[in-house]
């Protein structure tokens, strides 16, 4: 038996420059970190040869590769040929929810199926597989910034490069600016759901307009303003530039916010926040506020919504046990 996890990510500035359609013109470039929630993946040989079960929201039972009906499932099975297992998934989060969770999903699983091949592989190569599965293969209307943050793990700068390759830059920073950076970091659930491709398809969609386009590139300029308060120790200007990126995001699609949401956020804003985004694609999920600590009871009394305690995670996607050696040599 072998166990992964792999975390899911907040994404603090940026989110959007890391689709194609932008990056190979203007360059692209995220800020955000993995948070300490994770799904994780089980495999086992299955006692019956020649069948391959898969265990996650729904049950599969299947014979032919090609019959799996969860579409990552069958993509990374089919191509890396493994049947007659049977894999669980569980994660801390459902889909949905603007933590990268598919992503996170298709690094872990690439990683867990290495491992039962016993192979290993780079961070690098499982997030670029991971791209490539789900951009590539798939036809997902996503970007690059999931799948980099789920494999490499911790606080990062990631970079899109027009030729395609992508840069990971750990950011280097004062534990204790590291510490009142997360006390200060606020999240709540809205209770709603999302379907991340049908927002992402009209956001990438409306790259080519030039207000879009331009929305894009300034956020990629506050990506870089936050790094460098971050590493200086500055974070009064966090919330501000957390704020400034939440308004030109909103923009870029309509259905990257609502009424609902956008309430929520005034609200929060009038009692403590001094800036937040809604993670994610839009639409529902979670809700990311920068508040000093002191503040924080008033802003979750006022907003009447269940927070979701969080840490900071640096280990990226990992093998959490590995059984006795049982796979054959190649």
């Amino acid at each position: 038996m072998i166990i992964t996890k792999t975390p899911f990510r907040i994404s603090f500035c940026g989110g959007g420059s890391d689709m194609e359609d932008f990056y190979k013109e203007h360059g692209g470039c995220v800020l955000s970190t993995t948070i300490n929630r994770y799904v994780y993946l089980i495999v086992h040989p299955y006692f019956e040869k020649g069948h391959t079960v898969l265990k996650y929201s729904e049950n599969e039972l299947v014979d032919n590769l090609h019959d799996i009906h969860h579409s990552i499932f069958r993509c990374v099975l089919r191509d890396m040929n493994i049947n007659g297992v049977e894999i669980t998934s569980t994660a801390d989060i459902p889909s949905g929810t603007g933590l990268g969770s598919s992503s996170s999903f298709t690094v872990g699983l690439l990683h867990t199926m290495y491992c039962y091949q016993g192979k290993y592989v780079s961070k690098a190569r499982l997030a670029e597989e991971a791209c490539e599965t789900e951009i590539e293969k798939l036809g997902a209307p996503i970007g690059k910034q999931d799948q980099y943050a789920a494999a490499f793990g911790g606080l990062n700068f990631i970079t899109f490069r027009p030729n395609g390759t992508v840069g990971v830059e750990p950011l280097i920073a004062h534990k204790k600016t590291l510490g009142k950076l997360q006390e200060n970091l606020v999240m709540f659930y809205t209770g709603l759901k999302h379907d991340a491709n049908k927002i992402l398809s009209e956001q990438k969609s409306n790259i080519s307009q030039k207000a879009k386009a331009e929305n894009l590139q300034r956020m990629c300029e506050l990506a870089h303003v936050m790094k460098d308060s971050v590493e200086k120790g500055q974070l009064e200007d966090f919330g501000s530039i957390l704020d400034e990126s939440w308004q030109k995001k909103r923009e870029l699609a309509g259905s990257i916010s609502n009424s609902y949401i956008d309430d929520l956020y005034e609200c929060a804003m009038k009692n403590g926040a001094m800036g937040g985004k809604l993670l994610g694609a839009g639409g529902g999920g979670f809700l990311l506020f920068y508040c000093p600590r002191e503040k924080q009871p008033r802003l979750a009394q006022a907003l009447n919504l269940e927070t979701f305690p969080f840490s900071f995670e640096y280990d990226g996607s990992s093998v959490v046990y590995i059984g006795d050696k049982y796979w054959e040599e190649n």
